[in-house]
C-alpha cells in the first residue's frame, strides 16, 4: 500500500510541476505549486523524515506560499518596468548576481579545501535546532525576523498604484 501512495504522490509532485510550467496564469501556478509542496511534503512523510514533511507543509505549502498569492495580488505583472526604471533594476540584478557568485565561491572553496563544518558539533534533530536557535543564536533569528517585515513593507509600499488622474 505504501509503494501506491507513494506513487500517488509522486505523480501530483510531477504532474504539478509539469502544469505550473506549462500554465500562463500566475494564480493556477500558485495553486499548483502548494499542491505540489504538499504532495513533496507526503513523500517526506513516506520516508519517514517527518520533520522534513512538517517543515514543508508548514512553512512552504503554508507560509512561504501566503507571501507568494499575496505578492501576486499586489502587483501587476503584466505591466513591467517603467523604461525609465529599467536601467536600475539591471544594474541592481548585476550587483546581486555578483555578490551571490562570489558567496557561491566562498561556499564552494570551503568545502573543498575543508573549511568549517556546516553546523556546530553535537547538534541534532529538531530539538537541537531549537535549542540552539532560541538560545544562543535569538539577536540574529530576531534580526532575520525584522528584516522579512521590512521586506514586506517595502514591497506593499513598491506595489502601491499612485491616485494618479490623467488630463487637465
Amino acid at each position: 500500500m505504501a509503494w501506491v501512495l507513494f506513487g500517488v504522490l509522486t505523480f501530483l509532485c510531477l504532474g504539478s510541476a509539469a502544469a505550473m510550467i506549462v500554465s500562463r496564469n500566475q494564480a493556477h501556478n500558485a495553486l499548483l505549486l502548494v499542491l505540489c509542496f504538499a504532495s513533496l511534503g507526503g513523500l517526506f512523510g513516506l520516508l519517514e523524515a517527518p520533520f522534513a514533511a512538517a517543515v514543508q507543509v508548514i512553512v512552504y505549502a503554508g507560509a512561504i506560499m501566503v507571501l507568494f498569492l499575496f505578492a501576486i495580488m499586489m502587483i501587476d505583472l503584466k505591466a513591467g518596468f517603467p523604461p525609465e526604471r529599467r536601467k536600475y533594476v539591471l544594474v541592481l540584478a548585476g550587483l546581486l548576481g555578483t555578490v551571490l557568485l562570489a558567496e557561491l565561491l566562498v561556499v564552494a572553496r570551503r568545502a573543498y579545501l575543508g573549511g568549517p563544518s556546516a553546523g556546530p558539533a553535537g547538534v541534532s534533530g529538531p530539538a537541537g535546532i531549537g535549542h540552539l536557535l532560541f538560545t544562543r543564536h535569538l539577536y540574529p533569528f530576531e534580526i532575520t525576523s525584522l528584516l522579512l517585515v521590512a521586506a514586506l513593507v517595502g514591497a506593499m509600499t513598491l506595489a502601491e498604484k499612485p491616485d494618479r488622474k490623467e488630463g487637465p
